[in-house]
C-alpha cells in the first residue's frame, strides 16, 4: 500500500511540474528572445508591392512581396523601398514587432544588390507623424491590424495588395 502511495504523489508531483512549465509556457510576462533575422534576397522590380502613405510626400514606398516574413518572435521582417521623385531609392530590410509597437532596422540596400547591416541595429518606437509615417501605416494597415501580428505572410501581401491607392 505504501508502493502505490509513493508512486501516486511521484505522478502527481510529475503531473504538478508539468502544469507549472504550461504556465511558462504561456505567460505573457517570459522574457521575449528574438529569433536571428536572416538577410533575405535582393528585391527585383517584379515584387514590389507599393502603399499609400501621405499626400504630404512625393516620395513612392513599396514592400518586397517574397520578403515577407512572420517569425515565431512575433516579429514581421520586410524590406522597405523609397522612390523619390527625384529617382533616388533607398532599400532596407526591417522588422516590425506587434506586441510593442517597435521597429528594427536590420540591413541598408547598396547599389550593386548587396545588403550592408545596420551597425547599431536597436528597437525603435513607432509613432505617428505626419512625415516619415510609413512605419505606422505599415503596423496599422497591414502588418498588425488592430495590434495583432498577421496569421502569415500571405495575409500581409493580400492586405497590400487590396489596399493601393494612387
Amino acid at each position: 500500500m505504501w508502493v502505490a502511495v509513493g508512486l501516486a504523489l511521484v505522478l502527481s508531483g510529475s503531473a504538478f511540474a508539468e502544469w507549472g512549465k504550461f504556465e511558462y509556457e504561456f505567460d505573457e510576462e517570459k522574457p521575449w528572445a528574438e529569433i536571428e533575422a536572416q538577410l533575405p534576397a535582393y528585391p527585383k522590380e517584379e515584387n514590389l508591392l507599393p502603399f499609400f502613405v501621405s499626400a504630404a510626400t512625393d516620395n513612392r514606398f513599396f514592400v518586397d512581396a517574397v520578403s515577407i516574413s512572420t517569425g515565431e518572435d512575433g516579429v514581421v521582417r520586410y524590406t522597405m523601398i523609397v522612390k523619390s521623385s527625384a529617382g533616388a531609392s533607398n532599400v532596407s530590410f526591417e522588422g516590425i514587432r506587434c506586441a510593442s509597437r517597435e521597429r528594427k532596422l536590420y540591413a541598408f540596400g547598396r547599389k550593386e544588390g548587396a545588403w550592408s547591416r545596420a551597425r547599431f541595429a536597436k528597437w525603435e518606437p513607432i509613432r505617428y507623424q505626419d512625415r516619415n509615417r510609413q512605419h505606422h501605416v505599415l503596423y496599422d494597415d497591414f502588418f498588425c491590424p488592430n495590434g495583432i501580428i498577421v496569421k502569415n505572410p500571405q495575409e500581409a501581401v493580400d492586405l497590400l495588395k487590396r489596399s493601393f491607392r494612387p
